[in-house]
């Protein structure tokens, strides 16, 4: 029937995933709106559960992905190629880093790079023994944590929640010609069933938490615009006013309307382009936030928080504020695990899909390292330089941004008081907006189309432009569903719903690690295995090594 259904409406896919996946987020979409209190509360009390039990497993096992991702590149798998022996990278390093940068962390880097260290500076997370944190806060030395702390939320960690995910696509996608799905990864362990009720299972829950994931951060990313925007014309930012909701959902309608339109253009002329123009924007205003402000405070700080970082990141990467227990990371960086779970299926199968031809250990050096570089600079220089501004004149930043809890609007109160001319500060504003709801576009046609992948299982041939305009929509919907039912209280609803639909995929996680170390063993092409090879391949292989 579901065959059927799906002929008649002119789709190329599996009906079973596709339909599923689409009526259980219709429901929630519907059930969000109709039932917004009992929606909102099963979170909290979820959210509240795993937080209270599980905070420690989170810390652990990302530091545990890192490890393991270092590992596999250095050891003799790190060899392999991700694709067939004699394929080769589809996309030049540039494009490369453009694209797995703006769907992956673009929207981070432009959302936090001021909000995270100005909250650290003000309210540092640990405070040394002996000394009140009333003592602690807005010192040097806070300063100097809360840029550390941030890059440890948003460097080698939160790419190591996607590496993951996208080598074992890649592996099992490219080089042993499984299905583009997440049940793929487990073929190992489940064989010819994940084409059964389990792998359905495994595909569907995948997809769901992908348009959650997403659609959250088309929720934050509406606050963020909606900040800028006011910061250009005078609009309400207030929470409790009506007009802010209003004027956020609109922008969640212009984004989902635009992502339709790259999404509908394909990877290469609508992902690809946009990228490019991002990354070069993104960039130019990094450059410009480094030059116009103190060049030279900017530039010592960067080496000294780049030094800071690798000095403390394994004590970091072990840290539960045991005997403090102050409940901190639960709001921080459990919070950022949990969201960048939800994203890693999506945004894996993404550089998975770029990724085809390169081996295991330059995938790995270059989706953890190239981003990481990257992240550790764009934090280092805006928190820097908000320090900067912050101490020049005490509570410009602090007091709208952490006192009054805009966030959202914190990039836009920073680039308010650069020291800069009204004129150009208002150009620059105006420069950041674009910059930020691209972000936000690419990310969601980057959804639309990885999702749909997921429901089709093949990489080798778009299907219809309708489906992937589908999936655009609906994640409009679900954003829409998750601002307009939470209201005021928007944040913190798309943070518990963020935290809840996290942990399926970090439990996913730990059993990629295994299947791969599985089946790389068995692998001929890993050097040593030689003798795994058919026998037509190894014969030429005896004979070069024969002396006589």
């Amino acid at each position: 029937m579901l065959d059927d259904l799906a002929r008649r409406f002119g789709l190329r896919t599996n009906s079973q995933i596709f339909f599923s996946s689409a009526l259980l987020a219709i429901v929630f979409v519907v059930g969000t709106i109709l039932f917004t209190d009992q929606v909102n509360g099963i979170f909290s009390r979820m959210t509240e559960v795993i937080l209270s039990t599980l905070s420690w497993f989170y810390i652990l096992g990302v530091t545990v992905f890192l490890g393991f991702l270092l590992w596999i590149a250095m050891s003799r798998f790190g060899s392999v190629r991700l694709g067939g022996r004699d394929s080769r990278p589809e996309y030049s390093n540039w494009a490369w880093f453009a694209m797995l940068f703006a769907a992956g962390i673009g929207t981070i880097l432009m959302f936090w790079g001021v909000a995270e260290p100005i909250n650290h500076y003000a309210n540092p997370p640990r405070t040394p023994l002996g000394m009140g944190e009333e003592d602690f806060a807005q010192t040097s030395a806070a300063a100097k944590q809360a840029i550390t702390f941030t890059n440890y939320h948003f460097a080698l960690h939160t790419w190591a929640i996607f590496t993951l995910p996208a080598l074992a696509f890649a592996y099992f996608i490219f080089k042993r010609g499984l299905p583009m799905r997440v049940s793929s990864i487990f073929h190992p362990f489940l064989g010819e069933r994940i084409h059964g009720p389990i792998g359905r299972i495994i595909d569907v829950t995948t997809i769901l938490g992908t348009l959650f994931g997403l659609s959250v951060s088309i929720g934050l990313g509406s606050a963020q615009i909606n900040s800028g925007l006011a910061n250009l014309f005078a609009l309400p930012t207030d929470p409790d006013n009506p007009l802010t909701l209003v004027n956020q959902l609109a922008i969640i309608v212009v984004i989902t309307a635009i992502a339709i339109i790259s999404v509908a253009l394909g990877l290469d002329k609508g992902i690809k382009r946009l990228s490019n123009i991002n990354i070069l924007m993104a960039i130019a205003l990094l450059v410009f936030v480094f030059v116009a402000g103190s060049t030279l405070f900017l530039a010592k700080g960067v080496v000294e928080q780049t030094g800071d970082y690798l000095a403390n990141i394994v004590a970091l990467g072990f840290w539960n504020d045991t005997y403090a227990d102050t409940g901190w990371q639960d709001g921080w960086t459990v919070f950022y695990w949990a969201w960048t779970i939800t994203w890693a299926p999506f945004i894996g199968i993404f550089i998975a899909r770029i990724s085809k031809g390169r081996t295991i250990r330059e995938f790995v050096a270059g989706v953890l390292g190239l981003p990481t570089l990257f992240s550790v600079i764009w934090f280092s220089i805006f928190g820097l330089a908000a320090f900067d501004i912050e101490r020049a004149d005490p509570g410009v930043l602090v007091t709208p941004v952490v006192e009054e809890g805009d966030i959202p609007g914190a990039l836009f109160v920073f680039l308010q008081h650069f020291p800069i001319p009204e004129t150009l500060g208002t150009v620059i504003a105006a420069v950041a907006v674009v910059i930020v709801a691209i972000f936000f576009i690419t990310s969601s046609d980057s959804a639309s189309l990885v999702i749909d992948m997921m429901c089709t299982g093949d990489q080798h041939v778009l299907p219809p432009t309708r489906q992937r305009v589908f999936w655009a929509i609906l994640e409009g919907l679900v954003a829409l569903a998750l601002v307009g039912g939470a209201g005021a209280a928007a944040l913190d609803a798309l943070a518990e719903v963020i935290t809840v639909m996290g942990l399926p995929f970090f439990i996913m996680s730990f059993l990629m690690m295994a299947a791969l170390v599985s089946s790389l063993r068995k692998d001929p092409d890993v050097p040593g295995n030689e003798a795994l090879r058919p026998e037509r391949e190894a014969e030429p292989e005896a004979a070069r090594s024969d002396p006589d």
